[in-house]
C-alpha cells in the first residue's frame, strides 16, 4: 500500500474544521484514552490498564449490536479486576449509567485503539481535508463528515449485528473524505512513498491513489486478501467511502481543477518541488 505525504493542490482558505478535528482526536487519545501513558513508555499494559480500557470503550464506543438492537447488555465491564474460578479478569456488573447507542456513534468517532491507528487517520485528514473543505464550506463539512461516520457505524452494525465488540476511530468518516476528495479532485497529484526496498516516492494522480484504497478495502472486507478479519472494520470504510462520493456529487460542477494534472513522476523528476 503506498503512503500519502502531501498533494499539489492548494486551498484558497484555512481549513479550520479539519484543524480542529484533527486536535480534537488526538487529545481525546493523549489525554482521556486509558492506558496511553504505558504506550508512550513503551512498557506492557497491566490487566488493570487493560480492564480500565474495556470499561472506557464498553461506556463510550459504538458497539453493532447495541445499535441495531438499541438496547445495553445487562453486565458491563466496571474498570476493576478481580479473580474469578478461571483466574484474574475484568469484573463485570449491571452499567451504573445510562447508554445512548446513537450517540455513541459520535463518541466513537474519536476514539482509537493505538497510535498506528490515530495517526494513520489524521494523516489522511491532513492531506486530503482541506481541499474537501474548502469546497463545502466549513459548517458543510463538519456535517458532511459526521454524516459520513454515521453512516459508516450503522452500516457496518448492519452487517454484523450480532456483534459485540466496539468499533472505534474515525476512520469511516475520514474514507468519506477520500470519496469526496476522488469525485472533486481525480486528477490532482498526489506525492506518496512506495515500499519497495527503499520509501520510493512517486507523484500520482488521486484517481490512482484513492481508487486503489478502496479496491483494497472492499477487497479485504470480503475476507480476501487477509487471514481473518481482524480488528480492522473495513466494511465501515467501504460504506464512508461511498457515502462521501455520493455527497460530493452535486458539488462537483464548478470545482476548480487543481493546479498540475495527472501523471506519474518518479527518481528525480519526483523530488523538485516537494
Amino acid at each position: 500500500m503506498v503512503i500519502p505525504v502531501h498533494d499539489v493542490n492548494p486551498a484558497r482558505r484555512t481549513p479550520w474544521v479539519t484543524y480542529a478535528l484533527i486536535a480534537v482526536n488526538f487529545a481525546v487519545f493523549v489525554f482521556l484514552t486509558p492506558g496511553v501513558s504505558g504506550s508512550l513508555t513503551g512498557e506492557g499494559e497491566s490487566l488493570a490498564q487493560l480492564c480500565d480500557l474495556e470499561a472506557f470503550l464498553g461506556r463510550y464506543a459504538v458497539v453493532p449490536q447495541e445499535l441495531i438492537h438499541h438496547r445495553m447488555p445487562h453486565l458491563v465491564p466496571t474498570g476493576a479486576t478481580g479473580v474469578g474460578p478461571q483466574g484474574p479478569g475484568c469484573v463485570v456488573a449491571p452499567p451504573g449509567y445510562t447508554k445512548v447507542p446513537e450517540l455513541s456513534v459520535l463518541t466513537s468517532m474519536f476514539l482509537h485503539g493505538g497510535w498506528l491507528h490515530l495517526l494513520g487517520n489524521l494523516l489522511f485528514l491532513w492531506i486530503f481535508g482541506n481541499n474537501v473543505e474548502d469546497r463545502m464550506g466549513h459548517v458543510r463539512f463538519l456535517l458532511f463528515y459526521l454524516v459520513c461516520g454515521y453512516a459508516a457505524a450503522y452500516g457496518f452494525a448492519l452487517l454484523n449485528a450480532g456483534s459485540a465488540a466496539p468499533l472505534i476511530g474515525a476512520s469511516g468518516a475520514v474514507a468519506g473524505v477520500l470519496g469526496a476528495y476522488l469525485v472533486l479532485y481525480p486528477r490532482a497529484r498526489v506525492w506518496v512513498l512506495v515500499p519497495f526496498l527503499i520509501f520510493l516516492p512517486l507523484r500520482l494522480p488521486a484517481w490512482t491513489v484513492l481508487g486503489l484504497w478502496f479496491v483494497l478495502q472492499a477487497v479485504y472486507s470480503s475476507g480476501a486478501g487477509v487471514t481473518a478479519a481482524g480488528t480492522v472494520a473495513y466494511a465501515a470504510h467501504v460504506v464512508g467511502f461511498v457515502v462521501g462520493m455520493l455527497i460530493a456529487w452535486p458539488f462537483k460542477p464548478g470545482t476548480p481543477p487543481p493546479p498540475e494534472p495527472g501523471g506519474a513522476l518518479y527518481g528525480r523528476r519526483a523530488r523538485p518541488g516537494w
